[in-house]
This record gives C-alpha cells, structure tokens and sequence, in this order.
C-alpha cells in the first residue's frame, strides 16, 4: 500500500469468522470501526452538526488528512455518515451523521467521558504495573 492510499478495503469474505452468518461475525466488523480511535474521535465531533473535511481536521488533534479520509471513508460506508458534495468552486464538501450514526453518539460519547474520567487512574495502574514487571513492558 503506498503513502496516499485512500481507498476503503473490503475482504472477500470475513477472515475471522470462517461462517458469515455467524452471531459473532456482525458484532466484532461493527465493533472494529467503532471501537477504531479515529472513528470514536470523529463521531464524537460530528455529534456537534456537520463540519467541513478541515474543520473536523483541526478538532480531531493529531488525524492526518490521509487518516481522516479513510476514516470518513469507512464510516460512510459503514452509513453512519454522509458526505455532501454542494456544487461550488472550488466545490464544498461536509460531513454529518446519518440517523444510525446519531444513534451512536450517546454511546460514544460516554465512552469518551469515562476515558477523561479514568486516563489518571490508568497511567498509574500503568506505572506500577511496569515497575513491578520491567521485562513486560508494554509502550
């Protein structure tokens, strides 16, 4: 794959899960995308109402733009977001969550305000944890 891939890969069939009809199958592909740091971070901001590819950018800390479209990429995909192309020069695009992945954003929200709640708690379970086992640590 090289530097500017941006495509949205779809395997053939689902690797893990050897049965597509499996019960498994459909919660572990959806729980890949949203359980993805950049998907969590996107949704979050997209709860706020639509924002343009550099706005979302800029509130996302630390996305590059090739990150970010893949990760825009896959949500809409995925239909938990909409991509609006408005006929402009240069042409104007937005990004807004559709009603499946407003119905996230409770959920992903939470998630992300026990991870403020509890990043303290965790670093420190952290630091004992590698200086009571050094030859296991984990960066």
């Amino acid at each position: 794959m090289s530097l500017t891939h941006t495509a949205v890969t779809t395997p053939a069939e689902l690797e893990s899960c050897g049965r597509q009809d499996h019960p498994d199958c459909g919660i572990r592909d959806v729980l890949d995308r949203i359980g993805d740091k950049w998907s969590v971070l996107v949704i979050v901001e997209l709860a706020g109402g639509p924002r343009r590819f550099r706005n979302l950018q800029r509130a996302v800390e630390g996305i590059s733009q090739r990150m970010l479209t893949l990760t825009v990429r896959r949500l809409e995909r995925d239909g938990l977001v909409l991509r609006t192309v408005y006929p402009t020069v240069p042409a104007q695009v937005d990004y807004r969550l559709t009603e499946t992945g407003a119905g996230l954003t409770h959920l992903v929200k939470a998630l992300a305000d026990w991870s403020l709640a509890h990043r303290a708690v965790i670093a420190e379970a952290r630091h004992a944890y590698d200086l009571q086992h050094p030859e296991n640590e984990i960066r």
